[in-house]
């Protein structure tokens, strides 16, 4: 299991006036919410990560039995521990209507009502990011509605992305199943009641999250435009445009959590494994992927020739998710200390095919080899005085991003695209590459390099540092130019 830090611990408390306790268990990298609630002895857990020891580990701490994992859907985004957990406690894994996994669970029927303690919770079928999805009602001890554990049907402002069921329904079928969702179930909510939803800000199963983890629903019927006045064909139009590609792993793990999967712990006791120079030399002869996790700093000094660079200390394993298919056998090379999170953060996702680490990371490679690559960087102050002399702009931001600002004339290709769209490069081109903070303009530069790519350039600190430098080549949009 990680050390706790991995993890942010949000909580809200009740104390002897309230039977419940309600605890947020977020995951940065994956930008995900679990939950614990306890009441007289009992608990649930709701939309769990694939490690489960903490779930078990806290309610054990206070005494308390794990009664149900509660799953709000079939995930695309991470393996869930649903699977893991009940083995490990004995828990009923419930979904609600339409769920057809290949395993045993309590399939909720919509308003069905399970017992937790002295407090209620009740199934609420909102179909529309899938059609499985379903939201849960807690009601306390008086029956009053407490807090909605909303998971990917609403969020802090926005709302699931009705695109994720792989052509088995259309985004606008799944997008009108939305809007009855939201208009039937949750907007008749008291303005008072709590929203928890599975994700927040950095999460791809919604266009725009709100930077907040948790709300209300009277904040977000004020103020999250999914739940303003508007006709159903208003409503489709409005969230089916402008939906960027999502990362290509989430078929695959909706698919993973549907079927089933192999326990964390045989995983990782397969996929943590040491590797002689040898044996890495080997693994990476028969077609193993180079995966370089140290910082943008360390790759740009040294690296192997044609490894990916995506640190760790990033949204790692949803870069790795949106850039590598699953299959793609994987050698890693992490710093001491990082190797056991490397894989584990993967294996979070459903990849499974790491060969092994590095023993002794770069510094093995390096000590055998004296054909290390290096990246050409320059500081955001340098930028200037390159593209005054006519070198190309390859910006990898978001198409949103480069919209708030840009560089005039610059290409706008985003990482997630880059290469898909590598034919529409020069490959004998120089171009100066950069993001928003120089983090995927580094991943991009390996990308780029393995394709052929070799006279790029990096720009350190990306558009946030280098817009103070060259004001005159910034482009705003229209309204901020006034």
């Amino acid at each position: 299991m990680l050390e706790f830090d991995v993890l942010d611990f949000s909580c809200s408390h009740f104390g002897s006036e309230h039977t419940m306790y309600i605890e947020q268990l977020y995951t940065n990298c994956l930008a995900e919410a679990a939950y614990y609630v306890e009441s007289a002895g009992e608990a649930v857990i709701i939309d769990p990560i694939r490690e489960t020891e903490a779930y078990v580990e806290m309610a054990a701490s206070r005494g308390a039995t794990i009664k149900y994992v509660l799953e709000t859907h079939f995930h695309a985004d991470f393996v869930s521990g649903h699977l893991d957990l009940a083995n490990a406690t004995g828990a009923e894994i419930v979904f609600g209507p339409g769920a057809e996994p290949n395993y045993p669970i309590h399939q909720a029927k919509d308003g069905e009502i399970l017992r937790v303690g002295n407090v209620t919770v009740e199934v609420l079928h909102t179909p529309g990011h899938t059609p499985e999805s379903t939201c849960y009602l807690l009601r306390d001890e008086s029956g009053k509605a407490h807090a909605v554990f909303s998971g990917d049907t609403l969020f802090v402002g926005d709302v699931g992305r009705p695109d994720l069921l792989d052509g088995k329904m259309t985004k606008e079928a799944l997008a009108g199943m939305m809007y009855d969702s939201l208009t039937t179930k949750l907007a008749p909510l008291a303005d008072d009641v709590l929203v928890y939803p599975a994700h927040g800000p950095g999460s791809a199963c919604g266009k725009n999250i709100g930077k907040e983890t948790w709300s209300t629903m009277g904040q977000q019927k004020a103020s999250n435009y999914a739940l303003q006045p508007m006709t159903r064909e208003e409503f489709v139009g409005k969230l089916t445009h402008g939906l960027a590609a999502p990362p290509r792993y989430y078929f695959k793990d909706a698919a993973i959590n549907q079927q089933g999967y192999a326990a964390l712990k045989e995983v990782l006791a397969k996929n943590i494994q040491a590797l002689t120079l040898a044996q890495f030399n080997e693994a990476v002869a028969s077609g193993a992927l180079v995966l370089d996790t140290r910082t943008p700093d360390e790759y740009e000094a040294s690296h192997i020739p044609n490894s990916l660079n995506v640190g760790i200390d990033g949204t790692y394993a949803w870069w790795v998710g949106t850039l590598v298919d699953i299959a793609t056998p994987l050698v890693i090379i992490a710093n001491a200390g990082r190797e056991t999170e490397a894989v584990t953060r993967l294996a979070r996702i459903g990849y499974e095919n790491v060969r092994g680490y590095l023993g002794g990371g770069f510094a093995t490679w390096a000590k055998a080899n004296s054909n290390g690559a290096s990246v050409v960087s320059i500081d955001p102050q340098d930028f200037p005085a390159k593209y005054q002399a006519g070198l190309p702009v390859l910006d990898v931001r978001n198409h949103g991003e480069f919209d708030n600002g840009h560089i005039a004339n610059a290409i706008n290709i985003p990482l997630g695209e880059l290469e898909a769209r590598l034919p529409e490069l020069d490959k004998s081109g120089k171009y100066l590459v950069h993001c928003a903070g120089g983090y995927r303009s580094m991943v991009a530069t390996s990308i780029l390099r393995q394709h052929g790519f070799n006279n790029t350039v990096n720009v350190r600190g990306g558009f946030g540092k280098m817009k103070q430098y060259c004001e005159d080549a910034v482009v705003l949009p229209a309204a901020e130019l006034v």
